[in-house]
């Protein structure tokens, strides 16, 4: 191929060029090898999938996506083989155990130190990995987080404390600390940070034994190590913290995020070209330092002298079928894992939960009546895991937020296995991908109602609950469904129902609203409010 370029003059390539461009393009859809030529979508989509990967780097895919199914109908196709299908009941065999169904290449794209359970897209080393660590998020062993949980929301609630004292008498804040003042007899912040600050802290002290210690700096702060090779060479090394950085955490799992998202939805021999260009180089230095956070994490934990029981010590003691433990780089990956799943996903659904709560006083009111009812007798800062299994107004409320804003929104990619899928009544042959849209279903009027955009928790009271619960899907469904959404959840009990109880809410711009950005998850951009602590 390169002699034939080679003797060929430029003017002949300014016309070669581009016609085999259009050709590896248009060539797929006049065969069409997956039948799927006649289900609508954009144009574009039809032909490259470019139309995704603009979109996706654009940050909204999941509310361009939506848009797409308002025009065209449950099915659309959103690239040359992937097809979206808005149907609730699409989901349980899409996602469904047993039906063959794998992760497509997208998953590639978010592998940085080795494959973990999140991003294996074979079937055994899937069930190998999720054999070990599917059982420490069991109920029974998320309790034993509890005490954590509560000791970095009685931090989280200190800081605040400390700032609407200092906020009562008009003083206001750095940057550092998120930025806030006094005014009108409350305290003015950012949410956002603030979750963030306390969900990291909270991952830190789970997976690897001691928090980042955000809260207490107020800041976006964890370490990496220069040399990444070196210290997963040297696991247990007590000199580990020797030539480290410190690097802002929270934006670099952004950064990371949406890098991930972007590559994952071109196709493989794109990604190497697309690679240099410069945004998506600054996005392989993310996947590069958010690695290296796993790793030093990992390594210091691995350097203590402890019998302390958390996620990585679970993770050690685990065993496969075989009788084998993970090896340290798997390891490593798993704990990387854990950090991403166990800090975004909180921080995103704090900060969305509050806002719609301080958005909708009404709502806000009915909580405060349910908390002062159930736990306003009982002296404790911090709620606790038996105290909210009591507290169906919270977890409406929660379960709303979820369904609004899904911090996972997007539909998930399945390759349809040999033999082929029937979904909806439509026929699709081994090979295709699919997808179903959790933000599109969970706006879907004959299970929610008409008034879908609107936070309204009374209506988990109401209609068809069987339904509504079918077609809720905050943490995926099937084989490959989030393992640790036990744990996730009780977090989320824990923290709205401390924080509820001991502050009320408004928002600095009502009308305003609650702007996100789309990487992997969907992230609120930020929530300015005015607190102001309650009298119990």
């Amino acid at each position: 191929m390169s002699a034939i370029a080679s003797s060929l003059d430029p003017s002949s390539l300014l016309y070669i060029l581009p016609a085999a461009f259009v050709l590896v393009h248009l060539v797929p859809w006049l065969l069409d090898p997956n039948g799927i030529r006649l289900y609508p979508g954009p144009f574009v989509a039809k032909f490259s999938d470019a139309w995704l990967g603009w979109v996706a780097r654009n940050g909204h895919r999941s509310e361009v996506v939506h848009a797409m199914h308002q025009k065209y109908g449950p099915i659309v196709r959103i690239a040359p083989n992937h097809v979206s299908i808005a149907e609730p009941d699409a989901l349980q065999v899409v996602y469904a155990h047993g039906n063959g169904a794998l992760k497509s290449q997208f998953y590639d794209a978010f592998v940085s130190i080795r494959k973990g359970v999140f991003n294996t897209r074979d079937r055994n080393e899937h069930a190998r990995k999720r054999k070990i660590i599917s059982h420490i998020f069991s109920q029974k062993n998320v309790i034993e987080f509890e005490p954590q949980i509560r000791l970095y929301v009685s931090q989280f609630l200190g800081q605040w404390d400390r700032l609407f004292d200092g906020a009562r008498k008009g003083e206001s804040g750095p940057d550092g600390e998120g930025g806030w003042r006094g005014e009108n007899g409350r305290l003015w912040l950012d949410v956002l940070p603030w979750a963030n600050y306390l969900s990291f802290d909270i991952v830190g002290d789970l997976a690897f034994g001691a928090p980042f210690g955000m809260i207490e700096a107020a800041k976006d702060s964890a370490l990496v190590p220069r040399n990444q090779e070196n210290v997963m060479k040297s696991y247990g090394n007590k000199d580990v913290e020797n030539e480290v950085d410190a690097i802002p955490a929270v934006k670099i799992l952004n950064g990371r995020g949406e890098f991930s998202m972007s590559m994952g939805v071109l196709p493989a021999w794109w990604r190497p070209i697309v690679r240099q260009l410069p945004w998506y180089r600054n996005g392989s230095k993310d996947v590069q330092s958010l690695a290296g956070i796993a790793i030093m994490a990992v390594a210091k934990r691995l350097a203590m002298e402890t019998d302390r029981v958390d996620l990585l010590s679970k993770l050690q003691a685990g065993r496969d079928g075989d009788g084998n433990p993970m090896s340290r780089e798997e390891l490593t990956a798993e704990a990387l894992t854990l950090l991403i799943a166990g800090s975004d996903t909180t921080s995103n659904s704090t900060c969305a939960i509050i806002y719609h709560l301080a958005h909708n006083p009404h709502v806000q009111a009915k909580l405060h009546k349910e908390l002062d009812e159930q736990l306003g007798t009982e002296d404790l800062l911090v709620a606790t895991s038996d105290q909210v299994k009591r507290l169906p107004f919270l977890d409406a409320c929660i379960n709303e937020a979820l369904r609004i804003h899904s911090t996972s929104a997007l539909g998930l990619p399945r390759v349809v296995p040999e033999g082929g899928l029937t979904v909806v009544g439509q026929f699709f042959p081994e090979g295709t991908v699919l997808s179903v849209p959790s933000y599109t279903i969970h706006r879907d009027p004959s299970v929610w109602g008409e008034d879908t955009e609107v936070y309204r928790p009374e209506r988990w009271f109401e209609g068809d609950a069987a339904m509504m619960q079918k077609t809720f899907n905050p943490f995926s469904t099937g084989p490959r469904a989030c393992v640790g959404r036990n744990l996730a959840y009780m977090e989320l009990q824990i923290i709205v129902a401390s924080i509820l109880r001991r502050y009320d809410f408004v928002l600095e711009h009502p009308d305003h609203p609650l702007e996100t950005r789309e990487g992997f998850l969907r992230k609120p951009l930020g929530c300015k409010v005015g607190i102001r602590r309650r009298d119990l």
